[in-house]
């Protein structure tokens, strides 16, 4: 037991407690990209971190101080065993990997230095030191090594000769040598390729050089696990018996099989060297083998091992990209290398966008306007009909007897169809394509714009700036919408005048002029600004409700977020839409005259009545709710598919996965800082090196 006065605990700096263990420098973990120090993973404030630790401690020395168990720290805060059913010794080990004075106790200063080691680059080398170093001086015995080795689930079921060449040479011939940290990582390392070097050969009994198929099989899901993905291992049996009709593994394909696997994310760059980059052509098996030349790594049985994987998926006879990630190990899989990469990326993606030229903000803007202008065109012809249907039941007035034609939107409808045609319920679509793409595309594009305008450096937007993005995207549209409407709407009313004069765009265009194009305005503005204010925000985050627990919004959820969110934003500035509808129809004789905004408001509550502004709402909601929807699945859909990157922050919509890296490290939102990696760090550890701890008690349950 250490004595609580020794120097261990006098330690204040969490990085001179980890020093005293561990003989690595503590720095923060940052990389280089594009000239730009991108900080990995933003360490924990201390503040922050010392009321957490206080939440998790249970236990209080002598002195007044807060200590952390092992239970409490292994088990209650990164819940890496059960709290009922565990293996004491896998807890003592995890448990001693931070308590550096090794007394049973952490304190907050281990706690603190802790979280320093996990935002290391070498995090996953220097855990596992830590485990092996049950002393904590600073190296690690033979007998440390040993013991620890001896209670992996790997040993048990193939044990280790430790008496072999291998342990020798690390640790001396009587195994008194003390390897340091630095030593440690080459040993680790190879360790795990001399354990499966040595299980060949016990399975090797009459010394031939190779094995069974079946002995290849458990060998491989016995000691490989960690490197087989689902369909290498469902097929580790037909991999051998077919192609040459082999039953037997020789020892140069059991280790070229391991280095493959071991080696798949540098196969795909030789894949892509081929390709240029590009992961949607196919490669033939000697162009993968001409390439392979440059990489010394990569032999030709490997190559041929690879083709035989990807043969058994398809018999084309080449290789795609898709190909190596089925086959890849590490595909999906998080570590803490992969993790911190991806913040990298994401973090530096939002500090890229503050720095670009304005040709490229430029590009980028004319890039969403095209998408948003096709999106728009496909939303407006969807529902042109419904939104015929709802201004003609707008306009029609109640105040003289006669003048009733439609009772509700069905009848309008059917009316519209017996009458007119089919072509009826398009009238006026001309005009609305024309003027709906630059309008769609302003307002999509505005939003984009503004909520990249207001967005916080990690990423966050607050629910008053999506609000005002949205309310700016609306407002700038009015300057297309109210011509639009008004020639749409004088058209769309024009089939109810049986025998009137032929009504054209042209005409209306002529009669009005270009300030007539205008009248209705600042009722236009009344509707729109609300309506985008109500429906950018509510269909970010219906979206983000309805993705799955990847945070990936499939098509049909789009398409129901989009229309959901249509819904309130429609009907809420219905008022504003009929005060509009009417200051832009024309007059017919013996109907009221608007002179403008206020008196049209006044007139329709004296001669209608308060219900009169809700007309229409129905058709209004039925026809913008899914318009909203066609348009945003095709503008999302649009960015996905035909992406292209602008340097700076992606739209929102254009990737796959929604959700923030950041917010995907650890289930428990108490771990912060370097402790949103210790998942991924132990589970890292355990499948580079296979040090692969018991995690429950047999004897329970």
């Amino acid at each position: 037991m250490v004595n609580l006065n020794d120097d261990v605990f006098k330690i204040k700096s969490p990085a001179a407690a980890l020093s005293k263990i561990l003989p690595v420098r503590v720095q923060h973990v940052q990389c280089d990209m594009k000239s730009k120090k991108i900080e990995l993973l933003k360490r924990s404030e201390h503040e922050q971190l010392r009321e957490i630790f206080a939440k998790y401690a249970s236990g209080t020395t002598s002195s007044g101080e807060q200590f952390m168990t092992y239970s409490d720290l292994i088990q209650k805060y990164l819940q890496l065993l059960d709290i009922n059913n565990y293996d004491e010794y896998t807890l003592s080990l995890f448990g001693s990997s931070v308590d550096t004075s090794r007394d049973n106790m952490i304190s907050y200063t281990e706690f603190q230095a802790f979280e320093a080691l996990l935002c290391l680059p070498d995090a996953m080398y220097a855990l596992a030191f830590q485990i092996f170093d049950r002393n904590g001086n600073g190296y690690i015995t033979g007998d440390e090594f040993q013991d620890i080795i001896n209670h992996t689930t790997l040993n048990r079921e193939i044990p280790f000769d430790f008496n072999c060449d291998f342990i020798k040479l690390h640790f001396g011939k009587d195994k008194d040598r003390k390897v340091t940290y630095s030593e440690f990582t080459q040993l680790i390392h190879d360790f795990h390729e001399e354990h499966a070097l040595q299980a060949f050969r016990k399975f090797d009994k009459k010394n031939t050089g190779s094995i069974s198929a079946k002995d290849f099989e458990y060998l491989m899901v016995t000691l490989k696990s960690f490197l087989l993905s689902e369909f290498v291992q469902d097929n580790l049996i037909t991999v051998t018996v077919g192609g040459g009709g082999h039953r037997h593994v020789s020892y140069a394909y059991f280790s070229a099989f391991v280095s493959l696997l071991n080696n798949m994310e540098l196969v795909k760059k030789l894949y892509l060297a081929i390709t240029r980059g590009n992961r949607n052509v196919e490669v033939t098996k000697e162009e993968m083998l001409y390439q392979a030349q440059e990489f010394a790594q990569i032999t030709p049985l490997e190559i041929d091992i690879l083709c035989q994987l990807v043969g058994i998926q398809h018999q084309t006879g080449r290789i795609n990209f898709e190909d190596l990630e089925v086959i890849s190990p590490i595909e999906g899989r998080e570590t803490p290398f992969t993790l911190q990469m991806q913040i990298a990326e994401e973090k530096l993606r939002f500090e890229q966008g503050t720095e670009r030229t304005p040709l490229l903000s430029v590009l980028e803007s004319g890039y969403r306007f095209f998408l948003g202008s096709i999106a728009g065109a496909t939303g407006a012809t969807a529902v042109y009909p419904i939104d015929l249907v709802k201004t003609r039941l707008q306009n029609q007035r109640s105040a003289m007897v006669g003048e009733l034609m439609y009772k509700n939107s069905w009848d309008c409808f059917n009316k519209v169809l017996r009458h007119e045609g089919a072509r009826g319920l398009y009238r006026g679509l001309g005009p609305q394509l024309v003027g709906v793409c630059p309008e769609k595309a302003i307002k999509l594009t505005m939003n984009d714009f503004m909520r990249d305008q207001l967005m916080n450096k990690d990423g966050s937007l607050p629910l008053w700036a999506e609000m005002v993005a949205g309310g700016t995207a609306g407002a700038s549209q009015v300057m297309f919408t109210n011509p639009l409407e008004i020639v749409k709407i004088r058209l769309q009313v024009a089939g109810e005048i049986v025998g009137g004069a032929r009504v054209s765009a042209f005409t209306v265009i002529k009669e009005l002029g270009i300030m007539g194009l205008y009248k209705g305005s600042r009722a236009c503005f009344l509707r729109d600004i609300p309506f985008s204010a109500i429906y950018f925000p509510a269909y970010a985050h219906v979206k983000k409700m309805l993705a799955d627990e990847n945070g990936y919004n499939h098509p049909g959820t789009l398409l129901l977020a989009a229309t959901i969110a249509g819904m309130p934003a429609a009907a809420i500035p219905t008022p504003a839409d009929v005060i509009k509808t009417r200051l832009q129809v024309a007059s017919r004789k013996g109907q009221t005259t608007y002179r403008g905004l206020m008196h049209c408001a006044q007139t329709i509550l004296r001669e209608e009545g308060f219900s009169a502004f809700w007309k229409g709402t129905p058709a209004r909601v039925l026809r913008s709710s899914p318009q909203f929807g066609v348009t945003l699945l095709t503008y999302e859909l649009l960015q996905r598919t035909f992406r292209i990157d602008f340097g700076g922050r992606r739209p929102e919509g254009s990737e796959a996965s929604a959700t923030k890296i950041e917010e995907q490290l650890s289930r428990n939102p108490d771990h912060i800082g370097g402790y949103r990696l210790a998942k991924a760090t132990f589970a890292g550890m355990e499948a580079k090196f296979g040090l692969m701890l018991p995690k429950f008690n047999k004897s329970v349950g």
